[in-house]
């Protein structure tokens, strides 16, 4: 089995119930607390590559810093959302789970599923 890595917020209920999925297949995720660690600027390049999403796909729009940073705005380009979102890792949606070159964004959670089977 790969390994599995997953992005979490375990204060966000689609998160906590992702790992929950994941463990209940006998699987023990690295997990990563992005918002006390927020991944760099190449890291999330590299999970928007594999997410296979584009910058703009991966933002919460309800949150605050998505409006005071006037996200809306089609024309601030890829490299700066994805500076953003490095700076407030809020902005991320939630939860990202990698396994080996595969990603998934456990909305639904249900999601994981397809990198387990």
């Amino acid at each position: 089995m790969n390994n599995f890595t997953i992005y979490h917020n375990p204060r966000c209920s689609k998160s906590r119930q992702t790992l929950e999925l994941i463990k209940a297949n006998g699987i023990d995720p690295s997990i990563v607390l992005y918002l006390e660690e927020p991944p760099t600027t190449e890291t999330l390049s590299n999970i928007i590559n594999l997410l296979k999403l584009q910058p703009r796909d991966l933002l919460r729009k309800g949150e605050d810093e998505y409006k005071a940073l006037n996200l809306k705005d089609t024309t601030i380009d890829d490299s700066e959302i994805i500076k953003l979102m490095s700076k407030y890792p809020k902005l991320i949606e939630r939860p990202i789970v990698i396994s080996g070159k595969n990603a998934i964004l456990g909305r639904p959670p249900e999601n994981v599923l397809s990198l387990i089977n």
